[in-house]
């Protein structure tokens, strides 16, 4: 594929609610391009850009997908993105080297939840958005109804270029509202023609209206307008790519992917009103304790962005990454700002789903890959030696579902920390931590999918098989009284024996103090030198677990008295007798089990925090107070037990539909009420 100059470069991600058709718009657009011969199904799985095993057997995207074509002498690199809540981190990715953000939305279903939440991501990027209303051949398809939702989620600057022709199985064309013409697709093909007679006087209406607000933008157009000179398309054309590249103004354009009608006027859209990466803001980097902005100019210093990793099993790790600045090409030496490492980038190349194009070379603005990167992870920055500039990392969502994983033979044993090391380099939402008090490993996601779908790439691609168990709660004991008791181990076998007696007194602490060992032997009772083995007898028995088997916090155990024998006593034998005495006192000083305490942040819309405020109490938790945030959301912040939300994030999505999100964090310990204490604090 030949280099393209950064101002006929189009950077395009394609984002929205799971099932509008994002893949379909894909291969339409691939297969417009002649790219392709003939268009794949999602149903078949023989689609470009959806190629994993486990997204031909779930028929979804799992992961983006980058799909470059060229169109009116322009390179587009489409980037397809999952549509479903529980891999929204790669959609925060796409947008992040995205220069625009094409919002592909039902004509069925209409806006949907994860609708607004991509435009919320690119809205926070401040990338400029575009709609394209699919599926108007299908049954109950409204594009009336949904450009109406549009406008009332998304606001006035919603602005339709276009008209269908036809409905649903009539469907066979398109208006054109900037210049007047209809497009019909009876032949397979898009052939000019007259705007119907039936919908003139509606074309008429709402083309006067998008030319209105087309000229309100520019003074000089606007005073022209008024004078009664109408603006050509084009004068329009470039007036509406300043609105789209400034993000005031939202186009809607319609079609089907899947016919496919509408789809070579997207492409021509995107090159015609799209904003170019050298439209776009500088970026901006760090050096130091600096800040400094980069152009994107093809003739500055080398600068590329990884904001992808893909770990093939086969050709190794594949770097996806946006060229910033300057030009890179075969064989170059690049400096990793994070690692420090020196990068060779031996074959560049661009990927069309899974196949591999070799480039010449990659100019700013434009969107590789480069396989076998030493150390060279997502996120991470690639500059000139001399240059330690770091390009500020893809904001992820935090994983919010956690199970534990144990792997099912020593043989998987062995594998299972590289290959959970590699996962999380291609996919960097997950999060994999040790919990020492449970000794569980645990495997953080983005819901049940998400992780049934990570385990599933554990075992194809790395040949790892694991176990899956319930997450145990880290409960943790401690007392409410002041009790004493004596420690006596007495052991009598052939030759030498066991003794050793430690009387202590245990208190409790201040919840997070730990622990306190106060020595206030006197008079020689137990030998100076055998004390730590009394303390370290008891610090052993507050780890193994107090009266219900959790491990105990917050004590204060004070040795003040004792009995030795010159001959038998040792320091195993005062170690048992001071795992023995503080067990004893113990279980006289008022037990209690703790349990962790998360706070949480849980924003929610405003009609459903009533709901959410109930559900919260329900689960023993303590509202601490509201404050509206964004437009129509309420976040809500609790004090809730952790054993209550551990399966928080896919309630909380049943409960409001999927536009609830949520954000936990560990707070504190407190007193565990008797009637729920476990059965037994068994760890295993």
């Amino acid at each position: 594929m030949k280099s393209f100059p950064p101002a006929k470069i189009r950077n395009v991600a394609l984002v929205g609610h799971g099932g509008s058709g994002k893949t379909s718009l894909t291969e339409a657009l691939l297969y417009r391009a002649g790219v392709l011969n003939r268009l794949g199904r999602v149903e078949d799985g023989n689609t470009v850009s959806d190629f994993d095993p486990e997204e031909i057997k779930r028929q979804i995207s799992l992961g983006l997908s980058l799909a470059p074509f060229e169109w009116e002498g322009h390179k587009i690199n489409v980037i397809d993105t999952p549509g479903y809540a529980d891999f929204m981190g790669d959609a925060h990715a796409a947008l992040r080297v995205a220069d625009l953000a094409v919002i592909v939305v039902s004509a069925v279903e209409g806006v949907e939840v994860q609708t607004e939440e991509v435009w919320r991501i690119a809205a926070d990027l401040g990338v400029p958005r575009m709609f394209f209303v699919n599926k108007l051949d299908r049954e109950r398809a409204s594009f009336e109804r949904t450009l109406e939702q549009l406008r009332e989620v998304f606001g006035a600057g919603v602005a339709p270029l276009e008209l269908p022709i036809g409905a649903e199985a009539q469907f066979h064309g398109i208006a054109d509202l900037l210049t007047d013409t209809a497009y019909l697709y009876d032949s397979g093909r898009a052939e000019t023609a007259e705007i119907p007679e039936d919908m003139e006087e509606l074309e008429h209406q709402v083309h006067d209206n998008l030319v209105e607000g087309i000229v309100v933008a520019d003074d000089a157009l606007l005073e022209r307008y008024l004078d009664g000179d109408v603006p050509s398309p084009k004068e329009l054309e470039e007036t509406l790519a300043r609105g789209v590249a400034a993000g005031q103004v939202f186009p809607v354009v319609c079609g089907s992917a899947t016919v496919p009608i509408g789809v070579d006027r997207l492409a021509s859209f995107i090159c015609e009103i799209g904003p170019a990466p050298t439209d776009r803001p500088p970026v901006e980097v760090k050096a130091g304790e600096s800040t400094a902005e980069v152009a994107c100019n093809p003739a500055g210093d080398p600068l590329a962005f990884v904001f992808k990793t893909i770990a093939d099993p086969y050709v190794g790790q594949i770097s996806l990454f946006k060229v910033l600045s300057g030009t890179i090409r075969p064989d170059d030496h690049l400096l990793n700002t994070r690692s420090g490492s020196d990068e060779r980038l031996h074959g560049i190349f661009t990927v069309r789903g899974k196949e591999q194009v070799d480039v010449p070379e990659v100019p700013a603005g434009d969107i590789a890959a480069v396989a076998k990167l030493s150390d060279t992870l997502t996120g991470d920055t690639l500059a000139p030696k001399g240059t330690p500039v770091v390009v500020p990392p893809v904001e992820l969502p935090e994983p919010v579902l956690a199970v534990a994983i144990r792997a099912r033979t020593q043989s998987d044993e062995d594998k299972l920390a590289n290959a959970l090391r590699r996962i999380q380099d291609e996919d960097p939402t997950l999060r994999v931590e040790r919990n020492d008090e449970t000794h569980q490993t645990l495997l953080h996601g983005h819901g049940d999918t998400h992780l049934t779908i990570t385990l599933e790439r554990l075992a194809r691609k790395f040949g790892v098989e694991v176990d899956t168990e319930e997450v145990l709660v880290p409960y943790r004991e401690t007392i409410t009284g002041t009790a004493e008791a004596e420690g006596k181990y007495k052991k009598q076998t052939g030759g030498h024996g066991q003794f050793g007696i430690a009387h202590l007194r245990v208190e409790p602490l201040p919840r997070g103090a730990g622990f306190e060992f106060v020595d206030e032997i006197v008079g020689g009772a137990i030998p100076r030198q055998l004390i730590p083995a009394v303390e370290k007898g008891i610090i052993e028995s507050m780890e193994s677990g107090g009266v219900h088997g959790f491990p105990v916090v917050d004590v204060k155990v004070t040795c003040f008295d004792g009995k030795y024998h010159p001959v038998d006593s040792s320091e195993m034998s005062f170690k048992m007798a001071g795992s023995l005495g503080f067990k004893e006192a113990m279980a006289k000083a008022n037990p209690v089990v703790l349990e962790p305490i998360s706070l949480l942040e849980v924003t929610v819309p405003t009609d459903l925090q009533g709901d959410v405020m109930g559900d919260l109490n329900a689960r023993r938790g303590r509202v601490q107070g509201t404050e509206p945030v964004g437009a129509g959301e309420q976040k809500i912040t609790a004090l809730v037990p952790t054993s209550e939300i551990m399966r928080y994030a896919i309630d909380l999505r049943s409960m409001t539909g999927g536009r609830g999100r949520f954000r936990a964090t560990h707070d504190h310990y407190d007193v565990l009420p008797p009637n729920l204490v476990p059965a037994t604090g068994s760890r295993e």
